[in-house]
């Protein structure tokens, strides 16, 4: 059986043939516990840029040997001991960007911009993992909420200074579900942190700086769409109360180029499976 890498030297070669980059987002839910999925992912997504979330692993400690086994020699990451980070594994040359803002002055590693040498010329990509909130829906009385809520205006406000930017795509777990179908149900959950309506508005805001739902572009407001479900539903497939909390946009010039995308439920079975499960959208570049 080829190695993990043999298939990803393959894959990057039919890919830069063909000219198609599959991005996948994807919350891991600590890097190094679930380094053994990393395999499946690549075998049966196979994306050419990975963008990771929740890697919860310092950058000292980040198993930099990792990347090039899996078939992607090029890396970036920013992570902290215990939760947050991010981190992009590529088959493409990228450069990061360090002059990205430090969102809240936090410094909680919730953000990595880096620029992606494709075919056609450079790709600018942002992995963002936005703070989950906390479970009551008042910045008032809940200091994580109200710390979302300043995230998004921020990260709203940069997107919009930058007015017509191009050749940008925008992923993560940007932890709102947005879309009335982007819930198991939109009534029960009109009270529930991520799909209250401050949420909503604020993530729709932040969209039309300059972006388009790419996955939606493909599925139809009206039918149902998850990427997460809690690790509370042990049968999680029957009871299927999903909510759709990881996106990937795109700046409208990169609409021609969108020819697919992927919600992978079956990686929420895999062992030790994250809660979240991959996105991948296929762009023609």
């Amino acid at each position: 059986m080829d190695s993990p890498l043999a298939l990803g030297r393959a894959a990057r070669q039919c890919s830069l043939m063909s000219r198609t980059l599959r991005i996948a987002t994807w919350n891991i839910n600590s890097f190094r516990l679930r380094m053994p999925l990393m395999e499946e992912l690549v075998s049966t997504i196979d994306p050419d840029i990975i963008c990771l979330q929740e890697t919860k692993v310092p950058d000292e400690l980040f198993p930099r040997e990792a990347p090039g086994l899996l078939g992607y020699e090029h890396y970036a990451f920013k992570g902290m001991k215990g939760y947050n980070g991010v981190a992009i594994l590529s088959r493409l040359p990228l450069t990061v960007d360090a002059t990205a803002p430090d969102w809240c002055e936090k410094g909680d590693c919730r953000h990595l911009a880096v620029s992606v040498q494709t075919p056609s010329g450079p790709l600018e990509l942002h992995d963002f993992y936005v703070p989950a909130g906390g479970d009551i829906p008042d910045p008032v009385e809940n200091p994580k909420f109200a710390h979302k809520l300043a995230f998004i205006r921020e990260a709203t406000a940069y997107f919009a200074a930058r007015k017509g930017f191009k050749r940008t795509v925008l992923v993560g777990d940007l932890n709102i579900a947005p879309l009335e179908h982007d819930v198991w149900s939109h009534k029960q959950l009109l009270k529930i942190v991520s799909h209250t309506p401050v949420e909503v508005d604020a993530l729709n805001a932040w969209q039309k700086t300059g972006f388009i739902d790419a996955v939606r572009h493909f599925v139809p407001a009206d039918e149902k769409l998850y990427s997460w479900w809690s690790y509370r539903n042990k049968d999680w497939r029957a009871s299927d109360r999903g909510r759709r909390l990881d996106h990937i946009w795109a700046s409208p010039d990169l609409t021609p180029s969108l020819k697919a995308q992927r919600i992978h439920r079956d990686a929420r079975d895999w062992p030790q499976s994250s809660d979240h499960v991959p996105v991948a959208v296929d762009f023609a570049i």
